[in-house]
C-alpha cells in the first residue's frame, strides 16, 4: 500500500475527506519523528513502539578495494511490533 492508497483508506474507514485524512497522516508522520528527533519513544499498546536505536562505531571494508575503514556511530529509526498486531499478522487475531 503507497501513501495515496493509504489516504484513500483512512478517509474511507473515518468517513473525513481525503484533504482531512492527508493531513492527519502528516500530522502523525510530523509527530513520530520530531519525537524520534529528540530521542524519545513512541509506544502504541497492542499496535507497537516507535523508537531510536544506536549503533556502535565499527571497522568496515570497501568491498572494491578491500581497504579497512572507520563507520562512524549512528541512531536509526526502528519499529518493535506488539503482541497484538503479530498476532493479527500470523492470522490469530486477539
Amino acid at each position: 500500500m503507497n501513501r495515496k492508497e493509504l489516504i484513500s483508506a483512512l478517509a474511507g474507514k473515518t468517513g473525513g475527506s481525503k484533504a482531512d485524512a492527508d493531513r492527519s497522516l502528516l500530522a502523525l508522520i510530523e509527530i513520530i519523528s520530531s519525537t524520534l528527533e529528540t530521542g524519545g519513544k513512541i509506544t502504541l499498546a497492542g499496535f507497537g513502539v516507535f523508537e531510536v536505536r544506536e549503533r556502535a562505531a565499527r571497522n568496515g571494508r570497501n568491498p572494491k578495494t578491500g581497504q579497512t575503514l572507520k563507520i562512524k556511530a549512528t541512531r536509526i529509526p526502528a519499529f518493535r511490533a506488539g503482541t497484538t498486531l503479530k498476532a493479527t499478522v500470523n492470522g490469530n487475531e486477539k
